[in-house]
């Protein structure tokens, strides 16, 4: 099967951002052991403090699908969903790679 990348792209309201990252930081332990998980990383935006990118990769849909089934995530998007907590909804992005050029660089 093809390895999945997945981005979520989220805006927090001011002054929500660290609130946001300790409720991905409860979420990261719990998704790094599950079966499937190559790489689930959060990123901060150099120019704004308040976008933070996730990016993760999965071994196929199916570890996906049952990651974004799994009470820890859910709990993450209980916190991501309290009113305030988020300037926007999040976007949701996931996708497989064309594996274009050198594959070992047109590959996540």
């Amino acid at each position: 099967m093809a390895e999945v990348i997945g981005v979520v792209d989220v805006v927090t309201a001011d002054g929500k951002a660290e609130e946001v990252i300790a409720a991905v930081e409860l979420c990261v332990a719990k998704t790094h052991a599950e079966q499937g998980c190559i790489s689930y990383a959060l990123h901060r935006d150099n120019a704004d403090p308040n976008h933070l990118i996730l990016v993760e990769r999965w071994s196929s849909q199916a570890d996906l699908d049952a990651h974004l089934q799994s009470a820890h995530v859910a709990d993450l998007f209980t916190v991501a969903g309290t009113p305030g907590m988020l300037a926007a909804p999040p976007s949701l992005t996931f996708a497989t790679s064309l594996g274009l050029g050198d594959p070992a660089k047109g590959n996540l």
